[in-house]
């Protein structure tokens, strides 16, 4: 409840449609999430995040603020906090209905870091700690996004998507911004 109020601000900035993040099969498209969040964050990003209290943790409110406005159309964003570990995990869960025609819960994955200046690239830490999460989970697939802190960094620019390999060779998106 806390992480909410303190993203409230950037929520209320936030102008999307719910509805048009759910696929064809009723499944939530977190693609299109990822992309149009980049989008939103090159544009918005530093201006929503420099308003923000607690800069440290500034870009994770708005990551979940965002999330919390588009997930708010029928799913849950489950939030779990490594205090002193770095992290913040993210659960998405969206209900849909199954190829057997009864209810089923998509769920997603999201690791959240900060590369913050005089620190090594959060990467490969993060692709280990995703790695533990998926496993837990069961999932095959995730996401991991870094926000770069770190002076001289340019949010505008330096938004772009890759694709990383976790140590057990599990499949992730990333996003740094």
């Amino acid at each position: 409840m806390i992480v909410r109020v303190l993203a409230s601000p950037a929520e209320d900035a936030i102008a999307v449609e719910p509805r048009a993040f759910v696929r064809p099969d009723g499944r939530f498209d977190v693609a299109r999430l990822l992309r149009e969040f980049a989008a939103f964050w090159r544009e918005h990003g530093a201006v929503l995040a420099g308003r923000m209290p607690y800069h440290e943790v500034a870009p994770q409110l708005v990551l979940m603020a965002y999330l919390q406005r588009v997930v708010n159309g029928g799913g849950h964003v489950d939030r779990e906090y490594g205090v002193g570990r770095g992290r913040i995990d993210l659960l998405v869960r969206w209900p849909h209905t199954g190829e057997d025609g009864k209810r089923a819960w998509q769920r997603e994955a999201i690791e959240l870091k900060v590369w913050r200046a005089g620190e090594r690239d959060p990467l490969p830490k993060a692709l280990t700690q995703i790695d533990a999460t998926l496993d837990g989970l069961s999932l095959d697939t995730g996401v991991v996004v870094i926000f770069d802190r770190r002076p001289g960094a340019d949010p505008e620019s330096g938004t772009r998507f890759e694709e990383a390999l976790t140590p057990s060779g599990r499949r992730v998106t990333v996003l740094r911004a």
